[in-house]
């Protein structure tokens, strides 16, 4: 079995939503679309053909690819104002579910919430889980321009743990983006920087101590973090640093992390198999950014026994998802 663990829908009702936030990041209506702009340092176009289910399935199809595990592509609803939030999330997660309902054999999915909203964002992960029968939720790399470690949010990462619904990290625009405005260096690094700086927050707060069941997947074959790993080691095991609120290693934190391998370098997932292993392995795509089969051909390629790549394909999802 093969099982995408990224990949993308965008509903129109969302999109009319992000049209209405008084502030970006917003939708503007624009042809058969719209445009999502983050102010001034980034704009995404958004074809809603783009996203359509059907095709969907046909490159799913073309691919071999099993099950997609569907989640809502940034911005997500932490970024609207507070009364737009819940709506913001539940549309999303209805949306996503009304899928997996109409191609339960195709199809799965992940919640987000309106994290700032805490009983209200517990609130909708009890619903995605029990009422939805989504199989995670989203956590983009930050929370509506706050960090992901705030003290405020634990009850959340709690409910996760005690739902086994695994936290899915997810980039978004960094709050920090008007400095790489320029030559597209956000989308070609600044997510990738700045899903490794939650990620880092997430072991270094202590989040991943008090809460050891908590599943976490990191993605885009963990951004920078894996190759800066040698220095986060020597900064915290032998400088003593940044350590005053976990009580093992990192490294051991991170070796609960799943990564998935959404990186269209074999060099890049050749380092991330060394470095954390197969069984920490997820198929992606980014689908429909990317096309499915660029990343199918490089895990195909590896020079890894076969009993990896059905790890890193499917098996591996299948018991993180609880999937069949």
């Amino acid at each position: 079995m093969k099982i995408d663990c990224q990949s993308h829908v965008f509903p129109e009702e969302y999109a009319e939503i992000l049209a209405h936030n008084p502030y970006p990041p917003q939708a503007i209506p624009q042809d058969e679309g719209y445009v999502i702009t983050y102010g001034d340092v980034q704009k995404f176009q958004l074809k809603l053909e783009t996203y359509d289910v059907d095709r969907k399935l046909r490159d799913m199809d073309s691919n071999g690819i099993d099950i997609s595990i569907l989640s809502v592509n940034m911005p997500g609803p932490e970024m609207l104002v507070q009364q737009l939030r819940l709506e913001g999330a539940k549309t999303c997660n209805d949306y996503v579910a009304g899928i997996v309902k109409k191609h339960p054999d195709r199809f799965t999915g992940l919640a987000c919430l309106p994290w700032q909203d805490i009983p209200l964002a517990i609130a909708e992960m009890e619903r995605a889980k029990n009422g939805l029968n989504l199989k995670g939720v989203i956590l983009y790399s930050h929370i509506g321009g706050t960090p992901v470690d705030l003290p405020v949010y634990e009850p959340i990462y709690q409910c996760a743990e005690e739902l086994e619904m695994p936290v899915v990290l997810h980039p978004v625009v960094p709050t920090w983006a008007e400095a790489i405005k320029d030559y597209s260096m956000i989308p070609m690094v600044g997510l990738m920087v700045d899903h490794s700086f939650a990620m880092l927050r997430l072991i270094l707060s202590g989040i991943l101590d008090r809460y050891p069941n908590l599943q976490v997947i990191q993605p885009h074959t963990g951004g920078v973090l894996p190759y800066l790993w040698g220095r986060v080691q020597n900064q915290t095991e032998v400088m003593k640093r940044g350590i005053e609120k976990i009580s093992q290693s990192p490294s051991l934190y991170y070796k609960r992390v799943y990564f998935d391998m959404v990186s269209p370098s074999n060099l890049a997932m050749k380092f991330i198999y060394d470095f954390a292993g197969a069984d920490k392995l997820l198929f992606g795509s980014d689908h429909p950014w990317v096309d499915i089969g660029v990343f199918s051909k490089l895990i195909d390629e590896m020079d890894i026994p076969d009993e990896d790549k059905n790890k890193i394909f499917g098996l591996n999802a299948q018991k993180l998802f609880k999937i069949g």
